[in-house]
């Protein structure tokens, strides 16, 4: 899918549900309630195949409104499963109530969320302005797992990893 533009949808820009290889290419999204783009289940196709590609995401433009205003949204919700990857990506206005850019694990909250492990989102190429003060909101149950392949998200370096602190991981 190419070029969709999201803006003020209500609570999501773009969900996508129980997809295969699905591709979202050069999405923009800007000034929603709980995601820009959210993905719940890709099936297991391989790590190269469902991904975002060359999103801009914006937290809120300058034409904000009281219910976004105390919302804490996300840029882009990852799903609760394997197998996903988003580059090339922008992060704009993300500086208010706990709003970020990235967080994991879609629809976990839910009752019917019967796989709660850890699972791993694939980034590369991200980019950040100067408002992005918190780059990760985790999802419950805090436990995705981030792998920075190239240091755009950590500035850790390629091939490190970003995950919900536990004391047990020092």
């Amino acid at each position: 899918m190419y070029n969709l533009t999201s803006w003020k949808n209500g609570r999501n820009g773009v969900i996508a549900m129980k997809v295969g290889d699905v591709r979202f290419h050069n999405f923009k999204t800007a000034d929603h309630i709980l995601a820009g783009i959210e993905f719940e289940l890709p099936d297991d196709f391989g790590d190269n195949t469902t991904r975002v590609n060359g999103a801009l995401m914006i937290g809120k433009t300058n034409n904000t409104d009281a219910i976004l205003e105390s919302s804490s949204p996300k840029g882009l919700i990852g799903p609760r499963t394997e197998n996903f990857r988003i580059e090339n990506s922008r992060f704009h206005n993300w500086h208010w109530n706990g709003a970020a850019p990235l967080s994991s694990c879609s629809h976990c909250f839910s009752c019917t969320a019967t796989d709660s492990g850890a699972r791993t989102i694939n980034v590369r190429n991200l980019t950040f302005d100067e408002t992005v003060t918190r780059r990760i909101r985790y999802g419950y149950p805090y436990k995705a797992i981030f792998r920075d392949m190239d240091g755009s998200l950590t500035g850790k370096g390629a091939e490190s990893y970003a995950s919900f602190y536990q004391y047990h991981l020092n």
